[in-house]
């Protein structure tokens, strides 16, 4: 922090010099006094951003090239998927607890059921392709667009239909936590 405030005097000299711009205009164009301004030049001052800001605005350039931010990292998420069986599991929550997040390709393998039980609630989305979902006494077929939520203390299941892999997003949460939809009726 102290090396990246040491070298905005110097930044700030450079610029204003390469705009050939004297302290005296900087000054009123800023409304900052020119000693103040010959002060954060040399380091003799520190930096605020009530100084900082009418100074970019003057120069026209943005409060990073003043201060030297350094470039923003790689924005892309590294995602790790895994494989169980005939599944490919992306998490695309990292935290643990609270709501988790999953990216899930079903092989188009169609399987017998086998309805399990545990703690939760899951909120499933279909990407592409169909999805047989087994839920308590229901056997139901889920298509593209087509959202299922389920108390996961129901037994259930899920899979492919057998015609081709199985593209979801599952929301899964601990028990009591469900989404919550909000949606406004039109008019009409």
């Amino acid at each position: 922090m102290d090396e990246t405030l040491a070298e905005v005097g110097p930044r700030l000299r450079r610029i204003r010099r390469e705009r050939e711009c004297t302290l005296t205009a900087l000054s009123r164009a800023t409304g900052i006094s020119t000693s103040t301004l010959s002060r954060l030049e040399s380091g003799r001052r520190k930096p605020s951003l009530e100084l900082l800001l009418p100074i970019a605005q003057a120069h026209q350039v943005p409060l990073d090239e003043l201060v030297g931010a350094p470039p923003v990292g790689d924005p892309r998420v590294r995602l790790k998927p895994m494989r169980f069986g005939d599944r490919t599991v992306v998490p695309l929550t990292q935290q643990p607890g609270g709501l988790q997040t999953y990216k899930m390709v079903l092989d188009a393998h169609g399987h017998e059921p086998e309805p399990r039980t545990h703690e939760g609630y899951e909120w499933m989305y279909v990407l592409s392709g169909k999805l047989r979902l087994v839920l308590a006494d229901h056997d139901i077929v889920l298509t593209a667009g087509e959202v299922a939520e389920f108390d996961t203390r129901l037994p259930h299941w899920f899979g492919s239909t057998g015609e081709g892999p199985v593209e979801i997003l599952s929301l899964f949460g601990p028990q009591g936590e469900r989404m919550h939809v909000r949606a406004r009726p039109t008019g009409g």
